[in-house]
């Protein structure tokens, strides 16, 4: 007998929503089962929010129904929760549960330290503390904890990610993985962090003119689609489409060894796109940014820097040396207090170390990105189009001048809205009209804190497309690793302990050194550690040039091994030979990264 259909949690038929004279939803009809993982995505304003809020029966559509399960258990998160100010964290979280009851539940156990730690450590009376006292970032954790301590068969979450860090989105991602068995309860979210889509998601709604588009698999799995779905002209990209049809093909018909869960393998995909040229030609751009820059651009040379007053004053840098040089694109990532903010502020002048020195190029120009877009209030009676133009009416962009005009229309600005005034822009406009007046400025050192706020999954693609013909040097502080993955070439990072480090492995290498309780933060003022003496400098230069190589090597020969897996596609023997042989250089290449720390350490 064929197994029955599994029955909808919710479903929802023809759901219509108009907005004035625009049809948000046009008779929509979809359902949510046991074990769906979907994630939604599309531009700010389709829709999304809108959609949770019908499927949660939060808000009534113009037409259609939705009805739940009987009995069904299901916990939102808003983006407008409100949480009562005179309530404690513990009274918000825990309601009336006596500790010896929490305490005894992982689960609970888990949410509390995933998510409230970031509390406990600011000493602003951890549970006890009053909810009204809170920033809204730590408010919208409290939120956030205050669901998941709860039993749901379903989850909604509207923008969970906001205000956490890199180590609070991969909780988030690990916990809603394993918080049901699987084949059961069902998750809704929509987000920006494109990462946390490919890490949670089974699934991508994408809603856009009025409609829901449904793909299997995550993000990832999602751009592969939409571009197999697009048609190009060019030679190489009808070959990239090609292989694009065949790696499908092949995905249908099921290999061997393949789970149930229809889900991309991420190997074969990198090698689908082994032929097409990087997003950015980092050898120009460096030289480019040469000429403009020459070849010193900022020094932290042994510099030191303390914050706070009295018992709460924390050594935020303890004698760090770091060089900036023409055309790095650095991400900067670090525990919540470690000083990210301050690092962008010594580099732009606004902070002066307590010892040490910040030395700057003679012909640097620096640009910030703050996350105030109050900053272009002042230009808020101009239209947008006007807004970009009083700062400059094109700007150099690689090797071509690029109109502003063209420029809002590639970060989504269309005719209407370059038309429109500043002060009637939503927040994600404003964010990327902010970002588009300081490049029309031409500045040669760009820093970025936090740019993906306010911004959708297509925008942050288009800043980024954006970013790559940029000439400069660049610094991204931010919480989103698909971004800093994307337009950063190295990242460092900020632990708590003073030290400012370089993680070879990335994002992945700071959360590992995190859960190894690397950089704890501590209030004690932090002691410079013995300098190595020269010979074991000496050696430890060697050392690193010699696992360089090695590395390069490694990467070259996992390339190729990518290269052949995809021309071997049909060939399941010989892709399952190749695969162990990649393995085998990973692995390898995780113990010389390893090595390459230790040795890196000793020059610190």
């Amino acid at each position: 007998m064929a197994n029955a259909a599994p029955t909808n949690l919710i479903s929802a038929e023809s759901l219509t929503v108009v907005h004035g004279s625009r049809v948000l939803l046009d008779a929509v009809s979809l359902g949510l089962s046991h074990g769906d993982r979907v994630g939604v995505v599309g531009r700010n304003g389709d829709g999304k929010s809108t959609l949770l809020r019908l499927l949660a029966r939060r808000q009534e559509g113009d037409g259609g129904r939705v009805t739940h399960t009987g009995g069904l258990r299901l916990g939102m998160l808003d983006q407008g929760d409100v949480l009562p100010p005179g309530a404690t964290v513990r009274e918000a979280v825990l309601g009336d549960l006596p500790d010896h009851v929490w305490a005894s539940q992982p689960k609970v156990r888990d949410v509390l330290t995933g998510l409230l730690g970031g509390i406990d450590a600011a000493e602003v009376g951890g549970l006890d503390v009053a909810v009204g006292t809170l920033s809204g970032g730590q408010r919208r954790r409290v939120a956030l904890a205050a669901l998941l301590t709860g039993e749901h068969d379903v989850v909604v979450l509207d923008e969970p990610t906001n205000h956490l860090d890199v180590e609070g989105v991969d909780w988030l991602a690990r916990h809603l993985a394993a918080r049901w068995p699987a084949g059961t309860g069902a998750l809704l979210v929509v987000t920006h962090d494109r990462w946390f889509l490919d890490a949670v998601c089974e699934k991508v709604w994408e809603v856009h003119d009025g409609v829901v588009d449904p793909y299997e698999g995550g993000y990832a799995a999602y751009v592969q689609t939409r571009a197999e779905r697009s048609r190009v002209a060019a030679v190489t990209e009808e070959r990239r489409q090609n292989l694009l049809r065949k790696e499908l093909a092949w995905l249908r018909r099921g290999a061997p060894a393949r789970t149930s869960k229809p889900r991309f393998r991420l190997d074969a995909a990198a090698a689908l796109i082994a032929d097409e040229p990087p997003p950015r030609d980092t050898v120009a751009l460096a030289r480019m940014a040469t000429t403009r820059l020459g070849k010193d651009v900022l020094d932290l040379e042994n510099v030191s820097l303390d914050r706070g007053e009295g018992s709460r004053r924390r050594r935020l840098l303890d004698t760090v040396t770091w060089r900036l040089g023409p055309g790095d694109r650095i991400g900067v990532v670090g525990v919540n207090g470690a000083g990210k903010s301050s690092l962008i502020s010594l580099i732009t002048g606004e902070l002066a170390p307590d010892a040490g020195r910040v030395k700057r190029g003679t012909t640097v120009v620096v640009a910030h990105l703050s996350q105030d877009v109050h900053e272009i209030d002042e230009v808020g009676e101009l239209r947008a189009l006007e807004a970009v133009e009083k700062v400059a009416g094109h700007v150099r962009l690689g090797d071509r001048d690029v109109p502003a005009g063209q420029l809002l229309e590639r970060l989504g600005f269309t005719a209407q809205r370059a038309w429109t005034r500043v002060d009637d822009l939503s927040g994600g406009e404003r964010r990327r009209l902010q970002l588009l007046r300081l490049l029309m400025a031409e500045p040669n050192v760009l820093l970025l804190d936090e740019p993906t706020n306010d911004l959708d999954t297509d925008t942050l693609a288009a800043v980024e497309d954006l970013l790559d013909g940029w000439p400069g040097t660049l610094v991204v502080v931010s919480h989103d690793r698909y971004l800093l993955e994307r337009v950063t070439d190295t990242q460092v990072a900020l632990f708590g302990d003073g030290a400012l480090r370089q993680l070879v492995g990335g994002v992945e290498e700071y959360l590992r050194r995190r859960a190894e309780g690397v950089g704890a933060v501590t209030r004690e003022t932090p002691r410079p550690a013995a300098a190595p003496d020269g010979a074991v400098v000496r050696a430890a230069r060697k050392e690193l040039a010699r696992l360089e190589r090695r590395l390069e090597k490694l990467g070259e020969r996992e390339v190729a091994l990518h290269a052949a897996m995809a021309e071997a596609s049909t060939d399941h023997a010989r892709v399952g030979a190749l695969d162990a042989e990649l393995r085998a250089v990973l692995a390898e290449k995780d113990e010389v990264e390893d090595a390459w720390m230790t040795a890196s350490e000793l020059l610190e």
